[in-house]
C-alpha cells in the first residue's frame, strides 16, 4: 500500500479516535472500511496514527482539548498517588498529549508481586474489574479497571491499571524513535500539568 493511502487511513482513524474515543486498533480497521479499502490492507503504524491525531486535535479541538487534557492528567495524578507503592507510570493518550474528554486513562504498575495491586484495591474498598490485555512487549497482562468521576469535565472516566513485573520497568523507560518518552512517573505528569506548555506534544 502506498504511503498516501496509509496517511489517508491515519487521517480518518484520527477522527474516530478524537470524536468517538475509539482505540487505535478499532479506529484503523473502521477507517479501512470507511474508505472502501481491502480488509487486508496494510495498516499505518501507531506512530503515524498518533501524528494524525495531533494534527486533528490542533485543527478541530484547539479551544477545548488543552483543558480536557489537563483535567485528565490531574485525575491520573490522584490515582497514581493512591498506588504510589507500585511505581505507577502514566501512558497512552493522556501522557502523550492527544487525549480528549472521551479518552480513558492508562496507568502501568510495576509490582514485585502481580497480585499485590489487586489486594491493595480490595483493602482500599475500590471496585474494579479484571481483564487481560496486550502489554507493551506484546505479552498478556492483567488490567484492573475502575470508573472515576472527573469533576472538571463532569464525566465518568475509565482508569485502567496494567500490572507488570518490577523487572519490566527498565525496558519501559526506553524512548520512541524521536526520543520522546512512552510513559512518565507521577512527578513527570505533575510537571506537565504545572507547565504552561504541558498540553503540547512531548
Amino acid at each position: 500500500m502506498s504511503t498516501n493511502a496509509q496517511e489517508e487511513i491515519a487521517a480518518v482513524a484520527a477522527r474516530f479516535i478524537v470524536e468517538e474515543g475509539l482505540e487505535y486498533g478499532p479506529a484503523k480497521r473502521r477507517a479501512v472500511r470507511e474508505l472502501g479499502l481491502n480488509a487486508r490492507s496494510a495498516l499505518p503504524s501507531n506512530e503515524l496514527i498518533e501524528e494524525a491525531v495531533y494534527e486533528y486535535v490542533s485543527i478541530f479541538c484547539a479551544d477545548t482539548q488543552p483543558l480536557e487534557l489537563t483535567a485528565l492528567r490531574s485525575l491520573a495524578i490522584v490515582w497514581m498517588q493512591r498506588v504510589a507503592e507500585f511505581r505507577p507510570h502514566l501512558s497512552g493518550a493522556v501522557w502523550r498529549g492527544t487525549a480528549t474528554r472521551l479518552s480513558d486513562i492508562y496507568i502501568q504498575l510495576f509490582c514485585d508481586d502481580a497480585k499485590s495491586a489487586e489486594l491493595h484495591f480490595i483493602n482500599q474498598g475500590v471496585r474494579y474489574e479484571v481483564h487481560a490485555v496486550s502489554g507493551f512487549k506484546g505479552e498478556t497482562v492483567d488490567a484492573l479497571s475502575v470508573r472515576s468521576r472527573c469533576p472538571v469535565l463532569n464525566e465518568e472516566i475509565g482508569v485502567h491499571f496494567m500490572v507488570y513485573d518490577y523487572d519490566d520497568l527498565r525496558g519501559a523507560l526506553q524512548p520512541d524513535a524521536k526520543g520522546r518518552a512512552w510513559r512518565g512517573d507521577t512527578e513527570a505528569v505533575r510537571r506537565l500539568v504545572d507547565s504552561p506548555d504541558g498540553t503540547k506534544q512531548l
